[in-house]
């Protein structure tokens, strides 16, 4: 059960040829009265109605995820 959505931003997925990750605001994702989240979908195909892989993040989650993708990309190089 999934209330409308809007997507913020889509880009390419690295080291695929049609590869898309997509970035979405949802309302009400699991019914009426749920709170919104932000939706990460990967698509291998290119297809952002479909995703292969999605997470749903609460916005009450974001910074702590950001911080932690930050870290990830810290320790990587």
């Amino acid at each position: 059960m999934s209330g409308e959505h809007k997507i913020i931003k889509t880009f390419a997925l690295a080291g695929t040829k049609k590869g898309l990750i997509s970035i979405a605001h949802i309302n009400e994702p699991y019914g009426k009265e749920s709170n919104p989240v932000v939706s990460i979908g990967i698509s291998l195909k290119g297809d952002i109605n479909e995703p292969d892989w999605k997470a749903h993040i609460p916005y009450e989650n974001l910074d702590e995820l950001i911080e932690a993708l930050q870290e990830a990309k810290e320790s990587h190089k």
